[in-house]
């Protein structure tokens, strides 16, 4: 490799990374993709739950990487200070997917398009105290050709209705629906009893069989699970396979790169990285692009000095790592009794595989006087609420070794007490839960720098994390959470309740290196390219500046091919000057 100059390097392979190899190897560029995880296809995908839940086996020990997680905490006298913890001390992993595809291989695929009012979130409602919330430098409808070509290309299966925020669409889905369970059609007359209107949630999963790929076959594993029969529409199965396919894609897995070299100029001139043996490699190309997910882009971006950039590259103004983003929001549940239904709604309720496929968009936008938020005039960027079951068994079955004592304390239950509880939990109700997503607004105390203590297996300084948040994200996810829980009570759900925290989705991460038209406030322009250097771009999600309220992976794929399109077009260029 070393005597090979690329037409472009990309580090990491999702969702941000997968779009630009496959739109450049499809135009002929010789493209290399560096994957620090190994090249897993849907043979090594299995639905096993104690290798996911337990032993979280896509990811890299922490013995060997981790990251430093800094909270907020008050001494005796109440003054607030940051301590960070090590995640191999925690446990608290930060991965969500070290393999070719990322973590667009584990995720649930809820494709719901931004709105364009989260394109102008500042414009829409003003500043909020203690948050950076900036408009975006690109519209709805820059952005609305490329959703409608995720669809295509990654294969998004879902029916466009009637709702009072539904976005602008240039078409419909290009798959119909999802199989989905009985309880679908309960949601939906609940909620048009109480003035709700449902929303099918469009999936990243193919319901018929298409581009190579087999249809959903409906196991029930799909949120942390890798698709053994390649229906989802994660990077790898969806366009790194058709990219290497060209002939002028190499994908490189357990490639770990370490630091982006530049000359005296600022240009990048390679890309270091350790290979499978823990060898030092460099690779050189035209155009570089780094696609490492929200963390560990920073990272590698503030690892990689150089004469021009003593604190890091494209780092002059002090932005890289600033701003980071999570998904604010919250959980809920409530329980429906077998002892209280009809022997038909049981048998309904105990269909297994299919998805629910039911969300409330409703209050995307806030617009009520009760609500007093950050600007209190009751106006505020509301959110999503998706409705799903825990169908898998050992997730079902989490929490029932515990109990409660004589005394009311928790006890932890063996034998006999321990069969009954797990046989109840399995036999005598099952549990319908939401998912709340609201903006997590940026601020300056969430963000990312280097622990220059802590270093992983190699030696590298790892990424310290401050998760810092604003108080309007919980007041955003209660009002949510309330207006879910009263569907619950509609639907005749019992012991129903919910939880906002201002804890973050791992899973969910954004923001990091914000796009812009300042570069004083931003670290790349509004193509994602760096504003001081040329060659280097970014294209996961750390480009969002805020992250709306649905998750992310959609819109990263949809802004990746979009970037990839102006990537190709000033390649094409050069070739003719050539």
């Amino acid at each position: 490799m070393k005597n090979i100059t690329y037409d472009i390097c990309i580090v990491g392979s999702g969702a941000g990374a997968s779009p630009v190899a496959y739109t450049m190897a499809k135009a002929g560029a010789k493209v290399l993709v560096l994957e620090k995880g190994p090249w897993l296809t849907e043979k090594e995908f299995f639905k096993d739950e104690l290798a996911i839940s337990i032993h979280d086996a896509y990811n890299p020990k922490l013995s060997d990487e981790q990251h430093v997680i800094e909270e907020e905490y008050e001494d005796a006298e109440g003054n607030a200070f940051w301590q960070g913890e090590k995640t191999s001390d925690s446990g608290w992993t930060w991965w969500n997917g070290t393999v070719v595809g990322g973590s667009s291989n584990f995720m649930s695929g809820y494709f719901h398009r931004l709105k364009p009012i989260d394109f102008r979130l500042k414009s829409e409602f003003g500043a909020i105290k203690g948050a950076n919330v900036v408009d975006w430098p690109i519209s709805y409808d820059e952005l609305e050709p490329y959703y409608a070509m995720v669809e295509r290309e990654v294969g998004v299966s879902g029916r466009v209705v009637e709702h009072p925020h539904q976005e602008p669409r240039s078409t419909d889905f290009p798959y119909p629906p999802i199989a989905e369970v009985p309880m679908s059609s309960w949601i939906d007359k609940a909620a048009d009893k109480i003035g709700y209107h449902t929303v099918p949630v469009p999936r990243a999963v193919l319901s018929q069989p298409a581009m190579g790929r087999h249809s959903c076959e409906y196991s029930g594993y799909c949120s942390s699970y890798g698709c053994s029969s390649g229906a989802k529409g994660g990077g790898r199965a969806a366009l790194l396979n058709h990219a290497v396919a060209t002939g002028n894609c190499t994908i490189k897995p357990n490639a770990k790169v370490y630091k982006i070299v530049t000359d005296d100029k600022g240009k990048i001139t390679g890309v270091q990285y350790y290979d499978a043996q823990g060898r030092q490699q460099s690779v050189r190309a035209k155009t570089y692009v780094v696609a490492c997910q929200a963390v560990e882009t920073s990272r590698l971006l503030l690892a990689s000095t150089g004469e021009k950039f003593p604190y890091g590259l494209a780092n002059n103004n002090g932005q890289v790592g600033k701003n980071l983003l999570f998904s604010a929001g919250g959980t809920g549940s409530g329980d429906f009794i077998y002892e209280q239904l009809s022997a038909q709604q049981v048998k309904e309720l105990k269909v297994v595989g299919p998805f629910v496929n039911r969300a409330l968009q409703d209050w995307y936008q806030i617009d009520d006087k009760a609500f007093v938020g950050a600007n209190m005039n009751g106006q505020a960027k509301g959110g999503t609420i998706d409705f799903l079951f825990h169908q898998n068994p050992i997730a079902r079955a989490s929490g029932t070794q515990w109990g409660i004592d004589n005394e009311g304390e928790d006890k932890l239950l063996w034998g006999e007490e321990l069969k009954q509880s797990i046989k109840q939990e399995f036999t005598t109700y099952k549990t319908l839960r939401f998912e709340v997503f609201n903006d997590w607004l940026p601020t300056d105390d969430c963000f990312v720098a280097l622990d220059n203590k802590v270093t992983d297996k190699w030696g590298d300084p790892v990424a310290k994390v401050r998760i810092g948040y604003h108080e309007h994200d919980l007041e955003v996810g209660e009002y949510l959470s309330l207006k879910a829980e009263k569907l619950l009570v509609a639907l005749g759900a019992k012991n129903i309740s919910s939880s906002v925290s201002s804890y973050p989705a791992t899973n969910l991460m954004a923001g990091g290196c914000r796009f812009g038209d300042d570069p004083k406030t931003s670290v790349l322009n509004k193509n994602c390219q760096a504003h001081e250097v040329d060659n280097l771009y970014v294209t996961d999600g750390s480009f969002m500046p805020t992250g709306g309220s649905v998750p992310y992976t959609f819109t990263i794929y949809a802004n990746a091919f979009r970037v990839a399109e102006h990537i190709k077009y000033h390649w094409q260029q050069a070739q003719k000057q050539a």
